[in-house]
């Protein structure tokens, strides 16, 4: 069992992740992606007057899906409603260092309740209404052919003006 910390303690993913390919027999460690061009927009109005989608990647229990969150094939993006707010999102089979940390706290993979209360004093616009699952394939080109055009769709469906990005 983890052992809990009442500080952070420092994890070096860069290299858990060069250790995680070699031991699963790739030669050449991992490449980290690299964009020259960064598809970032400055904002054009306030937060305070933004709609904030979330994207986590974290899953539903198998079988506790809400209508519209595929079942299958697993690991692929899905929009759930985000109200109301899940009790628990499925983070086991998602590879994070499960020595150094926990995911008991569901606001530290999906804090939808604080983006709420920021909504509430003014400090949003408001949250959408959908919030948004990435899958962890390792796989850069499904992520940037599939999975990321797939939740800029929702989001723009959706009117989101910001996405936080919160992955395990």
């Amino acid at each position: 069992m983890p052992q809990r910390r009442a500080h952070r303690s420092f994890v070096s993913y860069i290299d858990k992740s060069r250790e995680y390919y070699a031991a699963h027999g790739y030669r050449q460690p991992y490449q980290w992606p690299y964009h020259h061009e960064v598809p970032f927009t400055p904002l054009t109005k306030p937060l305070s007057e933004c709609t904030v989608g979330m994207v986590t990647t974290a899953f539903y229990p198998k079988g506790q899906e809400p209508p519209g969150v595929p079942t299958t094939p697993p690991k692929q993006p899905y929009a759930a409603p985000a109200d109301p707010i899940p009790e628990s999102l499925y983070t086991q089979d998602v590879a994070w260092d499960k020595e150094a940390t926990h995911t008991d706290d569901l606001d530290t993979h999906l804090p939808l309740k604080r983006l709420s209360e920021f909504a509430k004093v003014g400090k949003l616009g408001a949250n959408s209404r959908r919030f948004y699952g990435a899958p962890t394939t390792y796989s850069q080109s499904q992520t940037c052919e599939t999975d990321a055009p797939a939740i800029l769709n929702w989001c723009q469906e959706d009117g989101v003006d910001v996405a936080l990005l919160v992955p395990l």
